[in-house]
């Protein structure tokens, strides 16, 4: 059984060469026109990990603020925005400890951004609050996650995915009186000799799941209204046949 501050630990920048992360400028352009940004929006990334997002970003003109709770990524992200000479900031630290108030355009929690990996249900909607409070009167929020109406319909299930550098495969369960999606995975490196997987659903990640539904009355209750969700990066509705969610919303 996983900690339960288990998303505080592990975390390395071996997630580089995962084919997740492949698709970052993709990602960030639609994004960027979901929200309807200009350019030159002060936008606060929360949970960014070692800021493949918000460096994108960055090189655009956007003033950037990153957040995250592991120190090889907050490093790493300094050290490349420094290299680069780039418009953005990052801070080492829980997102639930950052305070700031009414000063951001956007708001981002992507690839999870940390909503749902706390311990209790208490815990995950301060997340929300952080991200209600940073966003000034008319600012929107993006949020990448994965959906509850999904894992409760179509898991226990199996999930391959072929990126540039490995072979992803990945198994999913879910606990429908917690609420909580299980996920381990293994990479295969093409070129390499291949292991056989070793997927011990014992030490999977364990992450509480929202359905749009609860979002969408999460986010009232914070003084915000949902405006658009997706099930991908290129426009296409939202759906239990999808796994991932995005949630576009909009601050009052």
């Amino acid at each position: 059984m996983k900690r339960p501050d288990w998303y505080k630990h592990g975390w390395s920048l071996d997630i580089k060469n995962s084919s997740w992360t492949e698709d970052t400028e993709n990602q960030v352009d639609f994004i960027v026109k979901a929200l309807g940004l200009k350019g030159g929006e002060r936008i606060l990334d929360l949970a960014c990990g070692y800021g493949r997002h918000a460096l994108a970003l960055a090189r655009r003109g956007f003033q950037l603020t990153g957040v995250d709770i592991t120190p090889a990524f907050v490093e790493d992200a300094i050290q490349n925005a420094a290299r680069e000479h780039l418009p953005a900031r990052f801070i080492l630290s829980d997102i639930r400890n950052v305070s700031f108030d009414r000063e951001f355009d956007a708001v981002l929690n992507l690839a999870d951004g940390a909503i749902g990996y706390l311990e209790n249900d208490a815990e995950n909607l301060k997340i929300f609050d952080v991200v209600a409070k940073a966003l000034k009167p008319g600012g929107a929020h993006f949020m990448d996650v994965c959906s509850a109406e999904h894992a409760r319909r179509h898991f226990p299930k199996k999930h391959w995915e072929a990126g540039e550098n490995a072979l992803a495969l990945a198994q999913f369960e879910w606990d429908e009186s917690t609420r909580r999606m299980t996920y381990a995975g293994w990479d295969v490196p093409y070129g390499e000799p291949a292991q056989k997987p070793n997927i011990v659903m014992e030490d999977a990640d364990p992450v509480r799941l929202y359905a749009l539904p609860e979002l969408e009355e999460i986010l009232r209750q914070r003084g915000m209204h949902v405006f658009a969700s997706y099930c991908d990066y290129y426009g296409n509705p939202s759906t239990h046949k999808e796994l991932q969610l995005m949630v576009c919303s909009r601050n009052a």
